[in-house]
C-alpha cells in the first residue's frame, strides 16, 4: 500500500499539514512518498512562486485580496470548470513521468494547484484508476476546487465549510469534514504550569503568545506597543517565524516583559503555557489553537483565505478581530475582563474542535486504498 502526498509551496500550511498526514500514516505501516510538485516539475518556477507569494501578499494586499474574492465569486461555466490553465497543462505534462514511477494506491493533495495538476492528468484519462483525496486547509473553500471535477473525495474543516463546498457545486458523496490534519502533538495538553516550567516562565503572570506565522508575517513590534497599553502585568512571547532579518531587528525589544524567539518546533508547548494568541489566522496555527482550545486574538490576515478564515472565527464568535478599528489592547480587555467572554469563546473552540482529524483522514486513506485492492 503507497499514497503519494502532493504539495504546492505558498506559505508553511499546505506543507504542515500533507507532513501531519504523512506522519500519521507512516505510523499505520503505509509507505508514503510526499513531494512540492513545482519543486519536482521546475526548481525555478518553485522558487518564483515561493518568493512571489509573499511578495505579493504583503505589498500588494488590496489587489491581491480583489483578484481572490473576484476568483472566489465568480460563476464559471461547465467548459471552464472542466478545462485546464496554461500553467496546470505545463506542469501535468512534466509529473506525468513522476506519477507513472511513483505507481501510488492513493494521492492526497493538500493545496489546491496539485488537485488541478492530478485533474489534468486524469481528465486525459491518465491514472483514472488511482483516487485521489484533496485536503482544503482552511475554513473556507479556496478558488477553484470546484474546478477538480476527477477529484474523488475533498476533506474540508467541518460540517460548516461543507455547506459552503456544496455551494460551490461539489458533490454531497465527495464532501469529508474531517477536520484539518495537524501534528498530534497539539493534541496531547500538558498542564499550564508544567509547561511554564518546562519554557523556565513565571507561573503568576499572564502570558500572551504571538506569531507571526512560518514566514515571519506581520508586524509585531506594533503588536508588542499595543499590548504594553492592556494595563496588566503580563509576559509576551513574540514567535516571528523563519524571517532572521525580522528576529535580529526584534531583538532589541527584549526585555523582563517580552521574549522573542524564531521558529521554535515545541510551539504546542508554549501554546499550552499562554492564556492566549495573538496570530493571523491561517488555516494550520488557528487548528493547532483550537486543539489546545487557546483564545485566539487576529492580526494581519494574508489577504484572501485568512480573510475568509478570520470572518469564519468571528462570525461563530471563537475569536477576536484586532484588524479593524478594534485595537489589540481593547481585544485582550474584552477577553480576560468582560465577564463570560473568554468562557464564550472556549466553549466555541471546543464545538469546533476536531482533534482526530490527522487520524480520521489517515484511516480513511486506508480503507479506500483496500477498498480499491478489493475490487480490482
Amino acid at each position: 500500500m503507497k499514497v503519494l502526498i502532493l504539495s504546492i509551496t505558498a506559505g508553511y500550511g499546505h506543507h504542515a499539514a500533507a507532513k501531519s498526514v504523512a506522519g500519521a500514516l507512516t505510523e499505520k505501516g503505509v509507505e508514503v512518498e510526499s513531494v512540492d510538485v513545482y519543486k519536482s516539475v521546475n526548481k525555478l518556477l518553485y522558487w518564483a512562486v515561493d518568493k512571489f507569494y509573499l511578495i505579493f501578499t504583503k505589498y500588494t494586499r488590496k489587489p491581491y485580496s480583489a483578484i481572490y474574492n473576484h476568483l472566489a465569486t465568480k460563476k464559471r461555466s461547465e467548459k471552464k470548470r472542466h478545462s485546464s490553465g496554461f500553467l496546470t497543462r505545463y506542469c501535468s505534462k512534466r509529473f506525468e513521468k513522476f506519477v507513472a514511477e511513483s505507481q501510488p494506491d492513493v494521492i492526497v493533495c493538500t493545496h489546491v494547484y496539485a488537485s488541478l495538476i492530478i485533474n489534468d492528468l486524469k481528465r486525459k484519462n491518465k491514472f483514472t484508476d488511482i483516487p485521489t483525496i484533496g485536503i482544503v486547509t482552511d475554513y473556507t473553500m479556496h478558488p477553484f476546487w470546484d474546478c477538480v471535477p476527477f477529484t474523488e473525495y475533498v476533506e474540508v474543516a467541518n460540517e460548516i465549510v461543507s455547506e459552503e463546498a456544496k455551494a460551490l457545486g461539489i458533490e454531497e458523496s465527495k464532501i469529508l469534514p474531517l477536520g484539518i490534519p495537524i501534528d498530534k502533538k497539539f493534541t496531547k495538553a500538558s498542564e499550564k504550569n508544567d509547561a511554564r516550567k518546562a519554557l523556565n516562565l513565571p507561573i503568576d503572570k499572564k502570558i500572551v503568545l504571538v506569531m507571526a506565522g512560518s514566514m515571519g508575517y506581520g508586524d509585531i513590534p506594533s503588536i508588542i506597543s499595543d499590548i504594553h497599553k492592556y494595563d496588566k502585568d503580563c509576559l509576551v512571547l513574540a514567535v516571528c517565524g523563519n524571517n532572521k532579518k525580522h528576529y535580529k531587528k526584534l531583538t532589541s525589544l527584549a526585555n523582563n516583559n517580552v521574549k522573542i524567539f524564531t521558529f521554535t518546533e515545541n510551539i504546542n508547548l508554549f501554546m499550552d503555557a499562554a492564556d492566549c494568541i495573538i496570530t493571523k489566522p491561517g488555516g494550520l496555527s488557528t487548528s493547532e489553537a483550537i486543539a489546545k482550545e487557546l483564545p485566539m486574538i487576529f492580526v494581519n490576515p494574508i489577504p484572501g483565505h485568512e480573510e475568509k478564515n478570520l470572518q469564519f472565527f468571528t462570525s461563530n464568535n471563537a475569536g477576536i478581530d484586532a484588524t479593524g478599528q478594534l485595537k489589540v489592547y481593547d481585544a485582550l480587555y474584552q477577553l480576560f475582563d468582560s465577564p463570560g467572554k473568554l468562557d464564550e469563546i472556549k466553549k466555541q473552540l471546543s464545538a469546533l474542535a476536531k482533534p482526530n482529524a490527522t487520524d480520521d483522514i489517515a484511516n480513511f486513506v486506508i480503507s479506500i486504498c483496500e477498498k480499491d485492492n478489493r475490487s480490482r
